[in-house]
């Protein structure tokens, strides 16, 4: 019995280990592939790494070009979508990513938003959720050390500096929560899908017979899912118009 604890223990301690260094070989083989420029069996090599649940915006650059170099274009959007949810503030996944926009057929005109919003959702990308989170802890920390000051204390200036910082502390940390959060909904939210047959008729409701041809999308077109109705989506474009297509010719981000 004490041999199959044993074993237990061990195996607990090496298959995290052996499960990155696997993670470490199929990587540094896609990037050995990508550099012989066999771009396909880079894609494999990347695409393993996802399916074993392991994401970053590494991950997702180099599979992006890799699909790039491969003549996959809306595949090499989809993964520089992927990767700048991740890192929104890297500024050559963004300029690479509209390198490969200019390949998509469409051109949708993006309508401009309210400049709070704007601003918010800005402010919010420049650090990601994590760094949002630790930031709320390490305030809220202070303020209560500096709470604890404040009743402590028997001098009046140094109670009333502490009971200030402590408030303006709680308000950061709060604020950054609330970044946080939101960072972490932005990552989260699967409603944003990239348009993967060559065109695709968009009709005014989720039905092939009776549904009005409205206008055609072309591969590579980002889109906002709205609503589901079995294999429909009511999906939105960034001009406003909306309509209806099949689960089929999208790509979740």
């Amino acid at each position: 019995m004490k041999k199959v604890f044993l074993l237990i223990f061990i195996w607990i301690l090496i298959r995290p280990s052996a499960f990155a260094n696997e993670l470490d070989r199929l990587v540094n083989q896609g990037n050995a592939y990508y550099i012989e420029e066999q771009y396909e069996k880079a894609v494999q090599a990347y695409e393993s790494v996802l399916d074993s649940g392991y994401a970053s915006p590494e991950l997702y650059f180099n599979l992006r070009n890799a699909y790039f170099k491969s003549h996959n274009i809306t595949m090499a959007v989809v993964n520089y979508e992927r990767a700048l949810i991740l890192d929104p503030g890297d500024e050559e996944i963004l300029h690479n990513l509209n390198i490969a926009r200019e390949f998509v057929v469409d051109r949708i005109e993006v309508l401009p938003e309210f400049f709070l919003r704007a601003w918010f959702r800005s402010f919010t990308k420049t650090l990601d959720s994590d760094l949002w989170a630790t930031i709320s802890i390490a305030s809220f920390v202070m303020a209560l050390c500096l709470l604890l000051l404040y009743v402590f204390s028997l001098r009046i200036n140094l109670r009333k500096a502490s009971f200030w910082m402590a408030v303006f502390l709680i308000l950061i940390s709060v604020s950054s929560f609330v970044l946080a959060a939101e960072h972490n909904r932005m990552v989260m939210n699967h409603n944003q899908a990239i348009i993967r047959t060559p065109s695709v008729t968009i009709k005014s409701s989720p039905d092939e017979q009776s549904g009005t041809d409205l206008f055609l999308l072309h591969e590579g077109t980002r889109v906002t899912i709205e609503d589901v109705l079995g294999e429909w989506r009511e999906v939105v474009l960034t001009d406003g118009n909306r309509g209806w297509l099949k689960e089929s010719d999208l790509i979740r981000l």
